[in-house]
């Protein structure tokens, strides 16, 4: 193949590697010579310069030349945008070798010695009592975990199956029987769902398509351990059937 000069400063060329499975998309200038060139390559595809051997293809991934040359320039060979230069290694290095990150060194800081730094964002948010330093979001995440903790505790003390009386704010007691204890899919904190006597609730022991207990349409509700008494209470007639 005859070699010929390109007026054009720069070339947008792929570069595939034995070494590797991807392709890098990248752009040289064409002035520079084959061993400049093979350097520049090594941040590429992670081979030693003086290992490498290159070879040219055109877009359509025809072989043209080998660039053996190593005092040509990159300019003098048929080098157009959409070509490929392909490396083979001789260094001895498997494919893939250098992209297993698994061997490569990683740098650890201790938490302690994090804590030292001043330029860190830890250090930041200390300074500036941001996020989870700030005294008044700290505050708000303590009331949270102790009404967490209070919520689990009186929870614990309500059995399932027990009859028990709801009494809510604002609103008559109800009575009815502890169908359920505990989490929940649609809001946080600990739950009791309880079946009421009459149709006073607000489900059917499902909420949000997830069932938790089955009882009639309105008979079933979710309520807070805090406004629910165990005990022994009868059934009511409220006379709501009559209605």
């Amino acid at each position: 193949m005859e070699v010929t000069g390109l007026s054009a400063p720069t070339v947008n060329v792929f570069i595939s590697s034995s070494l590797n499975t991807f392709r890098s998309q990248k752009r040289y200038s064409r002035s520079l010579t084959i061993a400049e060139f093979k350097c520049k390559l090594q941040l590429v595809v992670g081979s030693p310069a003086s290992c490498m051997e290159l070879e040219l293809y055109g877009p359509d991934d025809k072989f043209y030349s080998k660039l053996d040359q190593e005092d040509a320039l990159l300019g003098s060979y048929p080098v157009d945008d959409g070509c490929r230069i392909h490396v083979i290694d001789h260094s001895g290095a498997r494919l893939g070798e250098y992209e297993d990150m698994s061997k490569v060194e990683k740098y650890e800081l201790s938490q302690e010695a994090y804590d030292q730094r001043q330029n860190s964002v830890r250090s930041f948010l200390k300074r500036n009592k941001l996020g989870r330093y700030s005294e008044e979001e700290r505050a708000q995440q303590e009331a949270e975990s102790s009404q967490r903790l209070t919520e689990e505790a009186q929870a614990g003390t309500i059995p399932v199956g027990s009859r028990c009386e709801v009494q809510a704010p604002g609103q008559p007691p109800r009575r009815g029987t502890v169908m359920y204890v505990g989490l929940t899919d649609f809001k946080p904190g600990y739950w009791i769902g309880v079946r009421y006597d009459e149709p006073l609730g607000k489900n059917d022991g499902s909420v949000n398509g997830k069932r938790y207990f089955e009882c009639q349409a309105k008979y079933g509700a979710f309520v807070k351990p805090s406004v629910v008494t165990v005990g022994d209470f009868p059934e009511e007639d409220y006379g709501l059937d009559e209605m």
